[in-house]
């Protein structure tokens, strides 16, 4: 597993021309969902959304506000990743019964902790909640494009868009959202120039320091 998960890592990169003609399996693409639903988050409690765009012709109208970035069309699937710009105490609460629900307790066993998490998101200003939230689609992101390296399926982050064009395109604002990325994931293009261009990092020396 050790030499897979390197391989893996070392296969993907930042896929530039995506074959058009191919198409993610289902069995594939709930995968991937999957790795997105498992994904880690502050306290558990996932302030994001993930847009899963399929539509042609909202695609099309996505490449403009993405720089014309032919991979938002080209892709297999477009996801975007959103965030609630504001988490409410109900919204807390929300995620309290669920695991309650989930692990089966009494939710008078964790009241403690929806106090304690309220309280925190208390103390942060409303810019400071916008980015915290924001951050997490980034975690998000890191295990998709594990999951995907380790699929042989090409992704590609982007933070090159409009956000408020893509938030306004996207109706997001009614949901209490804001788009943070975008990842077109697909099958890389035999002619895509980058597929032989080697890796470009930091030796381990300049990277990590032990303390």
């Amino acid at each position: 597993m050790n030499k897979q998960l390197i391989e893996a890592l070392e296969w993907r990169y930042a896929c530039k021309k995506f074959d058009a003609n191919k198409r993610i399996s289902d069995t594939d693409l709930d995968t991937i969902l999957d790795s997105i639903q498992l994904t880690p988050s502050s306290y558990g409690l996932q302030p994001i959304k993930v847009l899963l765009i399929e539509t042609k012709e909202l695609r099309e109208q996505i490449k403009p506000i993405a720089w014309n970035q032919a991979q938002v069309v080209d892709a297999s699937h477009l996801l975007v990743f959103c965030h609630y710009t504001a988490l409410s105490e109900s919204y807390v609460d929300q995620h309290v019964s669920l695991m309650a629900n989930t692990r089966n307790l009494p939710i008078e066993k964790l009241q403690g902790f929806g106090t304690h998490v309220k309280s925190s998101i208390a103390t942060m200003d409303a810019d400071h909640v916008n980015q915290w939230t924001g951050k997490q689609t980034y975690i998000a992101l890191g295990q998709v494009l594990l999951s995907c390296a380790l699929l042989k399926i090409d992704a590609t982050p982007m933070e090159g868009f409009d956000r408020r064009a893509l938030d306004e395109l996207l109706d997001l604002s009614k949901d209490g959202l804001s788009a943070s990325l975008l990842c077109p994931i697909g099958y890389r293009h035999a002619e895509d120039p980058y597929i032989t261009l080697k890796k470009v990092r930091k030796t381990k020396d300049a990277l990590f320091e032990t303390r």
